[in-house]
């Protein structure tokens, strides 16, 4: 294979892989190749998102090692060859994609799972699957201005949605057991910073209640902040087993319960597509939220950075 430079691509590449708990090794394996609907990117970088933790920390229902490269999926960088079926991108091009192997210097993606970043984006870092995450979850929240909005759990995606919600004209209020996040939250315009404990007692005067953790806790706060015929809006990852409710409080409330996550490649491009916009436009800053560039060759580090959240860590980004 040769790039739209001529080069030729190498038949090898550096990949991460979670060889065992808490254990990242960088290997040599083969550069994949495109099928005849996919697109081979160089990769420029890839996030790292909550749901990679289980992966690190070692649950029951991985096998080790994982394959090289996942669980990257916030991957972007530039198109250097295509598929013979594909017509609507070309080498050269920068993009953002969808994939489940892009710690790694190489990796392919179906090119419907696949979005052309503009020229305004060229000098930046644009993981766009927790952009479009983000905004496919303030879809489904139905903000609206003079709202009282609660957003529990204030990572990357529950910063970039305080930053939304506050930028709507909602009156957002922010819960995390972090004190660097609630300080966070309120830069981005949170009008009221409540620690998880602090929150537990607070009342139901919610409009919207948005929960990012994907623990048991959290999510039984969120729905207590919910007033009557509020709605409230899972968007955390629940990957550890069954969850408790109240289902008397959700009945007597009669809550709207909505599940934020999305399964459908071309939601996730929509929402990809709809958060370039909003950056472009100015309407969604979300770079001084990239807190830490890790080398590919210290892809751990990363991971443990995900595990520790040390004050001043939002998202790590490894980059080849």
């Amino acid at each position: 294979m040769s790039d739209v430079k001529g080069r030729s691509i190498p038949r090898r590449m550096r990949a991460a892989v979670i060889a065992a708990p808490h254990t990242c090794e960088v290997k040599e394996v083969d550069t994949p190749e495109p099928s005849p609907d996919e697109v081979l990117v160089q990769v420029e970088g890839c996030g790292v998102c909550g749901s990679n933790l289980p992966a690190w920390e070692g649950r029951p229902w991985f096998t080790y090692p994982l394959p090289p490269g996942r669980p990257g999926h916030e991957g972007w960088g530039r198109v250097v060859a295509t598929g013979r079926n594909v017509r609507s991108f070309a080498p050269g091009n920068r993009v953002a994609f969808l994939s489940d192997h892009a710690f790694s210097e190489y990796d392919v993606a179906d090119a419907r799972s696949v979005i052309e970043l503009p020229r305004a984006l060229d000098h930046d870092d644009v993981p766009g699957e927790p952009l479009g995450c983000a905004l496919n979850i303030w879809k489904r929240s139905e903000i609206a201005a003079g709202q009282t909005v609660a957003v529990v759990g204030i990572g990357f995606l529950g910063a970039i949605l305080v930053q939304l919600a506050a930028r709507a004209g909602a009156r957002v209020i922010a819960v995390s057991q972090r004190d660097y996040s609630l300080a966070l939250a309120t830069k981005l315009g949170a009008a009221e910073a409540l620690h998880l404990d602090g929150a537990e007692r607070a009342s139901e005067s919610c409009d919207r209640v948005i929960e990012l953790v994907g623990l048991q806790r959290p999510l039984d706060v969120a729905a207590r902040l919910c007033r009557v015929r509020g709605r409230l809006v899972i968007a955390g990852f629940h990957q550890d087993g069954p969850r408790e409710v109240d289902m008397f409080l959700w009945n007597w409330r009669g809550l709207d319960v909505i599940n934020a996550h999305e399964r459908d490649p071309l939601a996730y491009v929509a929402g990809i597509n709809a958060a370039i916009d909003r950056v472009v436009s100015g309407e969604l800053d979300p770079r001084p939220l990239y807190t830490d560039r890790i080398p590919l060759s210290r892809a751990g580090d990363a991971f443990e950075l995900l595990r520790r959240r040390p004050s001043g860590f939002v998202k790590a980004l490894v980059v080849p």
